[in-house]
């Protein structure tokens, strides 16, 4: 793992949509002055918002080897909190690494990227930029999102630009346009699948996932609890066709259809 030279800086930062290159690593602890903020998601949700027990202001990519334990610190300072491609990510994982106990603030560039499989455990992504996550490994690989959640993402929560299998469970999303994607014009494709498991999704939101069915991609849910949304507009599972060309792909279906969105009515539930 590598991170900056720690500072202290005394005012926690708000939401950000711009900030200024260059910026050094700040780390504030517990205790030091700094008034710890509270975020709560409704009530129907597992898990409330976890308080920032300091904060971590960084100016490069933190590489991750193994585990980092980031202690439930706010970790911010990358990119301009914008929807712009090819912004660095905060968090780069190696194939094998976990990251856990780690709050995203903003800007957070293209929040994580995974190099191969990967597991991610209690991370909290407050106000989601470019991408909050970034799944790049091979056919084999496998990825693995346990806990925490997401929230004011304009795009995409979840983008599987390699292949393998992405399985998400104990999480919730709010205020998102989609909550996964199977890449649908990368240069090199794959047969991709994604397992979602005890979702919370609170409404205002658009897709929970989007998958190529021309290269073989699989959606598979379970406990999926939707919140706020009375006329449905949230779409469960969007199905393209993909394209190695770079291409906008087209939509051609929605819905469960027993071979690449794989749910029942009993396993999605309106609040």
């Amino acid at each position: 793992m590598e991170l900056s030279s720690p500072t202290v800086t005394e005012n926690p930062p708000g939401r950000f949509r711009r900030w200024r290159a260059g910026a050094i690593a700040t780390v504030v602890a517990c205790g030091l002055g700094v008034a710890a903020v509270t975020f709560t998601q409704n009530a129907s949700a597992a898990t409330a918002w976890p308080s920032a027990k300091g904060l971590v202001k960084v100016s490069a990519t933190t590489n991750v080897s193994g585990t980092f334990d980031g202690g439930l610190k706010r970790f911010f300072g990358i990119g301009d909190g914008g929807q712009g491609e090819s912004q660095d990510p905060m968090f780069k994982l190696a194939n094998g690494a976990t990251l856990k106990n780690v709050i995203i603030g903003a800007p957070a560039g293209d929040g994580v990227h995974c190099s191969g499989s990967c597991t991610l455990i209690n991370v909290w992504w407050e106000d989601v930029g470019e991408d909050a996550a970034t799944f790049k490994g091979s056919a084999t690989a496998r990825y693995t999102v346990d806990g925490g959640g997401a929230r004011s993402a304009s795009d995409k929560v979840f983008q599987h630009n390699g292949g393998g299998t992405l399985t998400v469970k104990n999480f919730q999303v709010s205020d998102f346009g989609k909550l996964y994607r199977s890449c649908g014009n990368c240069k090199t494709q794959f047969k991709r699948a994604v397992v979602l498991q005890n979702i919370t999704a609170t409404s205002p939101g658009k897709v929970l996932v989007g998958i190529n069915t021309n290269f073989g991609d699989t959606a598979k849910f379970s406990g999926i609890t939707i919140i706020g949304d009375s006329k449905k507009k949230i779409s469960i599972c969007d199905r393209f066709t993909g394209n190695n060309t770079g291409k906008e792909p087209p939509k051609t279906g929605s819905g469960a259809d027993g071979k690449n969105c794989l749910f029942s009515a009993a396993d999605i539930t309106y609040k």
